[in-house]
């Protein structure tokens, strides 16, 4: 069973998702909030599986609220950014902090529910492409030498599964080109992630590219 929270500071978009919700098979409970603080405050006060957060808030914007939720609360929720257009910086730094993934707010409501159940499962919201082009248009970090210090700790492997991930590739293509079974693809992004403090496989995404692991255009 799922517990959803909705964060929108439109009253009318918030009230509506909600209601949505609310009718959804295997989700409990529903809560509202109308801002970034509220958000940390209610991912404090309750515990919830999955966040809907609108990225363009006033005051503590979603970017920040979602830095706040993933570092502070112990076992905090899977949170999936909400926007109105797909390739847009927010919803990069989004991403860059930890979201799984991002809906637009013109979803329809059979998506909208599909995707909270797909991210309460801990799995991937939509093809690795989508984060790649995203993560392409709006990487802060120039092509250059890989830096190792980004990376502390991991092995070989550990590197180019990382590098396969950044690439756009999914688990079963990766275990492919690297000649080993899908579970050990998945070992690997476990640890990767652990390593890494990562919350999501978009943030590892992101960080192939900072680190100049993967650089833009690049397909292998």
């Amino acid at each position: 069973m799922t517990r959803v929270l909705v964060v929108d500071d439109q009253e009318l978009v918030r009230a509506g998702l909600a209601a949505l919700l609310r009718t959804a098979p295997d989700i409990t409970a529903v809560g509202e909030v109308p801002d970034g603080e509220a958000a940390v405050e209610a991912a404090h006060r309750e515990r919830w599986d999955v966040v809907l957060m609108d990225i363009r808030l006033p005051g503590m914007n979603g970017v920040a609220a979602t830095e706040r939720i993933l570092k502070e609360v112990r076992d905090p929720p899977r949170i999936i950014a909400l926007t109105t257009f797909d390739i847009d910086e927010y919803v990069y730094a989004a991403l860059r902090a930890g979201a799984s993934g991002f809906l637009l707010k013109d979803t329809s409501p059979g998506r909208l529910v599909d995707a909270v159940h797909v991210v309460a499962r801990g799995e991937m919201l939509f093809a690795p492409a989508v984060t790649r082009r995203l993560v392409e248009a709006y990487t802060r970090r120039p092509a250059a030498a890989v830096e190792l210090d980004a990376l502390p700790g991991l092995t070989a492997r550990e590197t180019e599964v990382l590098r396969q991930v950044g690439l756009g590739i999914d688990n079963e293509a990766v275990a492919r080109r690297l000649h080993v079974t899908e579970g050990t693809v998945k070992t690997h992004l476990h640890r990767i992630m652990g390593k890494l403090s990562l919350n999501s496989r978009a943030q590892a995404v992101v960080m192939a590219y900072e680190s100049g692991l993967v650089v833009p255009g690049q397909t292998r």
